[in-house]
């Protein structure tokens, strides 16, 4: 090899490095887009404003929970028990409105059991040193039975105020209020991750525990509110979902665990593999929506549906860990 190759060698390899980042980052941003045409050309009522505006509906509260999973995620910890306080603020909520407490003082307690599922979580991992994935797993399991002990299993019906009905089933200007929590979620969870002291030290956390450490950041303080957010997220998700059905359902929130998931490993296969963002996360939420909706307009059943999203999620775990090398648990 000359000298006079050299340099050509190595601006060969620059355009193969920035080719490569590329598709890393953009990737599924592409399939999405792709998606949006196939569903566009096969069916109909896809690509409808009625449609669309459904579409931004049935993503509202998976969003709101995988935005705060992003936080969860990027200070490498795992919260396995947001499903379970969607379902649990979703029968709070309404049994305090049914049983006169006002809405603003019953939307505080949503938040309140929030903080202290997300606390209690927190303890666990940081004081005890539980690993999250089997603490929030323990306590997913806890609020599962209490779920289903508070109701007996059945679902809440009547008695809701129309003013918190129209927080999950309402409109402004023709747009579901739904979307416009979620803009406000993921505008806020944006904010505080890309531009806080708090969102830089939640990376460092995850980047390298030890290293923040060194550099004086107090580790176990931000996963612990990293875990509190989870559970804060999960229970906004929860409240909006039962103004969204006009009822409290034990179960309902059971499915935001997997969606939720797959909504932030998603994510971070675009913008900045192998990291957790907002934007990600966003962007994986329509991307499951769109699967949902896509296939429920061509009648697939409900089983294969959840075959594809797993099939989705352990691509997109596959893509991140081989394009990052690093362990997501």
């Amino acid at each position: 090899m000359t000298d006079a190759s050299v340099p050509a060698t190595q601006q060969h390899d620059a355009v193969l490095g920035i080719r490569k980042d590329l598709i890393q980052r953009y990737s599924t941003l592409v399939v999405l887009v792709l998606m949006f045409l196939l569903f566009s050309l096969t069916v109909d009522r896809f690509l409808t404003s009625q449609n669309l505006l459904n579409i931004a509906q049935q993503i509202s509260m998976l969003t709101i929970v995988g935005a705060g999973l992003t936080f969860g995620f990027a200070a490498r910890e795992m919260d396995l028990s947001v499903g379970y306080a969607v379902g649990m603020a979703g029968i709070l909520v309404p049994l305090m409105l049914i049983s006169g407490v006002s809405l603003p003082l019953a939307l505080l307690g949503g938040l309140a059991a929030g903080l202290a599922i997300g606390a209690l979580n927190a303890v666990l991992v940081t004081v005890v040193g539980i690993p999250s994935l089997i603490a929030t797993l323990a306590t997913g399991s806890i609020l599962f039975g209490i779920n289903f002990l508070s109701t007996g299993g059945r679902a809440i019906y009547g008695g809701l105020p129309d003013a918190y009905l129209w927080l999950g089933q309402g409109r402004i200007a023709g747009i579901p209020v739904l979307a416009f929590f979620m803009v406000a979620a993921v505008a806020l969870a944006w904010f505080v991750m890309e531009r806080t002291v708090f969102g830089r030290y939640i990376y460092a956390v995850g980047g390298n525990q030890k290293a923040a450490e060194l550099s004086g950041v107090t580790v176990r303080r931000y996963r612990a509110a990293a875990l509190i957010l989870c559970s804060v997220f999960a229970v906004i998700a929860g409240t909006l979902l039962a103004a969204r059905l006009g009822s409290g359902q034990p179960n309902a929130g059971e499915r935001y665990l997997l969606d939720g998931l797959a909504t932030v490993f998603i994510g971070m296969t675009m913008l900045r593999p192998g990291t957790a963002t907002v934007l990600g996360t966003f962007f994986g939420a329509l991307f499951i929506g769109t699967i949902n909706n896509g296939l429920n307009l061509i009648g697939m059943d409900t089983y294969i549906q959840s075959i594809v999203k797993g099939a989705i999620i352990l691509i997109a775990v596959a893509i991140v860990s081989r394009s990052t090398k690093l362990n997501l648990l």
